[in-house]
Order: C-alpha cells, then sequence, then structure tokens
C-alpha cells in the first residue's frame, strides 16, 4: 500500500535530545533507540473520514518521529490499514458500496488529510489485505502450537463456505497478559465488549481470550487457510504480525490513542509473546515493544469524538471550508498529548491567530536570537512531546525583539523540523 509523499526536512544545527515518554502505565520510560529508531502507530478502519481525535494521535507520533531524528536516529515507522473489519463491511452495506471501495476512498482521503497536516509518511503503509498470507501464517502458528484453540460456529449461524471454526489465543497459557495495561479484570470487563470482544461467549476458555481467525460466515470476505479453514483475522492479530514482520520483537514505541490501551495494545503484545516464547512457553525473551504511547481522547460536544457517536469534526470539511491546515495542526498541538481535551470553534480562532504571529515574526529583517528557543523546544519535545511547551517557546521569541538577521530564518527552520509548521 502507498502511504503519501513526505514533506523535506529542513537541517537544524546541534543534535536534539531522546525523549523521555509516559507509558500505558503512566511511567516515565527514556527511550533507548539503537541508530535506527522503530515505531509502530495503528492506523485507520477506512470506513469514514480523518477526524480530529485520529489526527492528534498521528500528529503526535509525527512529533516523536521528528525529535528522534533531530536526535540523530535514523526512523523506521509502520503503521496498518485495517482495511478489511467488521466496521467497514456494516457501513458498505449500510450505503449499499463495495466495501473494497469505501476502503480505498477513505484511505485515499486520509492520505489527503496526513498530507495537508505535514505528517511525515510512515516507511511501511501497510494493508490488512494485502498481509493476509502473513496474518495467517501467524494464526496458524499460534494454532499448532497449542496456543490457540478452534470453535465451532455458535448456533444459529451458518458456516461460509471452507470454514472450520472460530480460532481464539489460550490466554490461561499467558502469565504476562495484562502487564502492558495493569489493568484488573474488572476494568478490562467495562470496555471489552464495547471495543470489539464477546466475552459473553459461553464456549470460549476465558472471557477475555481474543479472536485470532473468524471463520467465513456467507457473505462475507475470507480467505483459505488450509489448518485453520476459510475466514479472515480477528483485529488484534493484525498488528501483531505486520509489527513483528516490519519492525521484529522489541521495536522502541507502540503507538495508538488511549482506547486501545486495552484491549487492542494488551492483545497485540500477548499474541506476540505468545509467538516468541521464552523457557516453558510462558514468557518472550523480549517485549514486543519497549514502551506503549497513547494520545489522549479528544472530545465535542460533551463526548469524546467517534465514528460511532457521530460527532465528529473532520479535517477534511475543515480543508474544504478553507481553514489553512497549519492552523489546524496548530490547534492540536496547542494540548498535551496526554490529556484529554473538548474541541470548540475558538481554538481554532487561537490557532489562526498563532499562526499569523509566528508568519509575522520569520518575515522580519531581524530577531530576537535563535539558539535559545532552539533548545527550548528541543527540552519540550524531550519531556514527554510537551507540545504547549514547545508553542509557547516560539510564542516567546515571537513577542520579542532583536538585531540577529540569521534568527528568522532558523526559526521558521526549526518550527518546521520540530513541529511540522509551514510558515
Amino acid at each position: 500500500m502507498i502511504a503519501w509523499e513526505a514533506p523535506e526536512l529542513p537541517e537544524l544545527p546541534g543534535v536534539g535530545i531522546v525523549p523521555t515518554v509516559s507509558d500505558a502505565r503512566r511511567r516515565a520510560v527514556r527511550l533507548t533507540p539503537g541508530p535506527v529508531a522503530r515505531i509502530y502507530v495503528c492506523g485507520i478502519t477506512p470506513y469514514d473520514a480523518t477526524h480530529l481525535g485520529h489526527a492528534a494521535t498521528y500528529v503526535t507520533f509525527d512529533l516523536l518521529g521528528r525529535a528522534l531524528r533531530d536526535a540523530g536516529h535514523e526512523v523506521t515507522y509502520v503503521q496498518n490499514v485495517t482495511d478489511v473489519d467488521d466496521p467497514l463491511l456494516e457501513r458498505a452495506q449500510r450505503d449499499g458500496i463495495d466495501w473494497q471501495d469505501l476502503a480505498q476512498r477513505e484511505t485515499q482521503l486520509f492520505r489527503d488529510d496526513m498530507a495537508a497536516l505535514r505528517v511525515l509518511p510512515p516507511d511501511q503503509y501497510v494493508g490488512v489485505v494485502e498481509s493476509m498470507e502473513l496474518i495467517e501464517a501467524r494464526v496458524a502458528e499460534l494454532f499448532r502450537s497449542g496456543a490457540a484453540y478452534q470453535l465451532p460456529l455458535p448456533d444459529g449461524e451458518a458456516p461460509g463456505p471452507g470454514a472450520h471454526g472460530d480460532v481464539y489465543l489460550d490466554l490461561s497459557r499467558r502469565p504476562d497478559f495484562g502487564e502492558v495495561s495493569g489493568w484488573d479484570a474488572g476494568a478490562m470487563d467495562a470496555v471489552f465488549a464495547e471495543r470489539g470482544g464477546d466475552p459473553d461467549r459461553s464456549d470460549k476458555r476465558g472471557r477475555f481470550d481474543p479472536l485470532l481467525w473468524r471463520a467465513a460466515r456467507p457473505g462475507e470476505p475470507s480467505w483459505p487457510s488450509a489448518l485453520l479453514g476459510a475466514g479472515r483475522p480477528g483485529w488484534h492479530i493484525e498488528c501483531t504480525a505486520i509489527a513483528i514482520e516490519h519492525l521484529g520483537m522489541g521495536f522502541d514505541v507502540q503507538g495508538g490513542g488511549t482506547d486501545l490501551i486495552f484491549p487492542h495494545h494488551e492483545m497485540s503484545a500477548v499474541q506476540a509473546a505468545a509467538l516468541r516464547p521464552g523457557p516453558g512457553m510462558a514468557r518472550a525473551a523480549e517485549p514486543f515493544a519497549q514502551a506503549y504511547v497513547h494520545q489522549a481522547m479528544v472530545g465535542y460536544e460533551g463526548h469524546k469524538m467517534s465514528k460511532s457517536r457521530g460527532n465528529l469534526v473532520l479535517v477534511s470539511r475543515l480543508r474544504a471550508d478553507g481553514e489553512d491546515p497549519m492552523a489546524i495542526r496548530l490547534a492540536l498541538l496547542a494540548h498535551h498529548h496526554g490529556r484529554d481535551w473538548e474541541w470548540t470553534d475558538a481554538q481554532l480562532t487561537q490557532a489562526r491567530e498563532r499562526l499569523a504571529r509566528w508568519r509575522a515574526a520569520v518575515a522580519r529583517p531581524a530577531g530576537a536570537a535563535a539558539g535559545p528557543v532552539l533548545d527550548a523546544v528541543r527540552r519540550a519535545l524531550a519531556d514527554d512531546l510537551n507540545s504547549p511547551a514547545a508553542l509557547a517557546a516560539v510564542d516567546a521569541w515571537a513577542s520579542a525583539s532583536g538585531d540577529d538577521a540569521g534568527a528568522p530564518a532558523l526559526v521558521r527552520a526549526l518550527v518546521d523540523a520540530l513541529l511540522g509548521i509551514a510558515l
């Protein structure tokens, strides 16, 4: 799958700082990448357009990639596209459109939005459909090893051609289950069903056992498997398989929204551990990811912005209305990724005004020395991607005066390279 065109990154003097980030359990983790930093961020299910909650996530991890590059690392960034899944199939049926056409249309709209927001594209942009053989092989590996089990279809559900049964991971064999989120069973149970789980299926061995392979049902897309029978993958296993294939175990950061902490990131990790067992088939020799970093929820009209609720502010609609994508990006950067916030029109007004001040400042023939603001932005990003502090540092420079003729050009470059804002 093709991503989108990358904007050019200006070179900056000196070397930046590798960030310390807060992971899923709110622990400070100092990233320690090798020469190549490895990042996996969960991508979209393309059944609707990109809203500001999505955009906030991808802008946050764009900041991380920019900070790591500034600190002297190459970055390998992988993102998936869940281009076959229940919500996509349901929306296609509702709208009377082929599910593949819907997926292609919305994926292209996402590409357009990301390019407009100057998000650096992933090095590997990977769809589930194009990865089906890879994913099926991972599920088959789990099944053959005894880490997974197969169940007949529930009563009243007819199998599709070539179907054998639904395949689940056996969490009773995974003492590491729960280590990513740190959640107890009560917290897990409160969200598992609404986030795609099936806790009440009575013949499962465990309430939270995740679906690995959904047996073919009539009228649903499916793919062949000699061992598993015809079907398609469950949601979580796609990210496990794609991340291991393109990054290997122990990559630096697994990213997404806070609504992915459980079950998605928990299950992705425990499935990976089951694929790479250590002594006694209990624990993997190394973790799936070194840190799990999350974008907090963006609200609108009193609720989390979500496709299911329909309370969406769409990036594409803002762009169509003539909004400068750099103002949209600045509005997102004005909030720390670790704290929930709610969108209002006033925030876009403030972002427009900030963008105008910055553009006016870098258009001056001279300005205050740029070295201190470069240092301040680097320190802010190194401190858990503290984008509000980074914006405040640029604000302070823009409101100051000075006679450094080279400062405006350097500030223009640093704002572009580190914050992704073209002035």
